[in-house]
């Protein structure tokens, strides 16, 4: 069964569907390129791994002493002789959750040409929510390998498919759409191609640029999100009644109330 959304579906990444779709799409283009790219490049893929503190852990309860002992009233600071010994009252325990320490790992593909001798030509990169907070792990260390490729280190894809983070930074304005597929040239640095990507409409090819003086790989990327929603059976998991905290389009609201009548007629 195929998502309502004529491109990327929303309700993947706020049903936390993320981790598997990121990861069987990485596989899909993987194949797809494996089958186009000329003998002399092959595909692998790679993974940043790192462990970052959850924060949200930490703040959501706030932090007091386990244990206190107070007086009674009436008998703070006298002594026993007569009156017996002084009675304490212990408070309940105050529930408080400790730091989590999360491990992430994040899957990247990478494009080798093998002759006349092994280097990486092309970086691609599918962005993960790890990768969107400012200021933390994921931000800085994806921050530091996209500065490394755009300025010159090798052809670069940058593919965003979450509604979710900040975007990374640019000198201009990104386009106003959820979604964007950049691709950088070594050769062209740093003038970037942005494609705006939506729901309501399929998402666009995909050029894949390699060594200078050999033609692009283009991938058609709708057919391939397509498949990974249909494979991993989303549609038994994903309820579209559900309230999403993201502003929806006007097109994207159609969708939904198309959805919300075929449910009510199967009923």
């Amino acid at each position: 069964m195929q998502s309502p959304f004529p491109g990327m579906d929303p309700f993947i990444e706020a049903n936390q569907l993320w981790g598997d779709f990121h990861d069987k799409l990485i596989y899909e283009i993987d194949r797809v390129l494996s089958e186009q790219l000329p003998r002399k490049y092959v595909v692998r893929l790679d993974s940043r791994s790192y462990i970052a503190i959850d924060e949200d852990a930490e703040n959501d309860f706030l932090i007091l002493p386990d244990i206190s002992v107070r007086h009674r009233r009436g008998e703070r600071g006298k002594g026993s002789v007569g009156r017996g010994k002084p009675t304490t009252t212990l408070e309940p325990p105050v529930v408080m959750l400790a730091p989590l320490e999360v491990e992430h790992r994040e899957t990247f593909i990478e494009i080798y040409e093998l002759r006349p001798q092994r280097q990486l030509v092309t970086g691609i990169e599918i962005l993960s929510p790890s990768n969107k907070p400012p200021g933390t792990v994921g931000w800085d260390m994806y921050l530091r390998k996209r500065r490394a490729f755009l300025n010159g280190a090798a052809n670069f894809i940058e593919i965003d498919l979450l509604r979710g983070g900040r975007r990374m930074p640019m000198q201009q304005e990104w386009p106003e759409s959820p979604y964007y597929i950049l691709v950088a040239r070594k050769n062209q640095m740093p003038r970037c191609d942005v494609w705006p990507a939506h729901s309501h409409i399929a998402l666009p090819e995909v050029p894949i640029p390699l060594a200078s003086g050999d033609s692009d790989v283009k991938i058609n990327l709708q057919p391939l999100v397509d498949a990974v929603y249909a494979r991993a059976r989303y549609a038994d998991d994903i309820d579209y009644q559900q309230k999403l905290s993201i502003s929806l389009s006007s097109e994207e609201k159609q969708i939904l109330a198309g959805v919300s009548k075929r449910k009510t007629r199967s009923e």
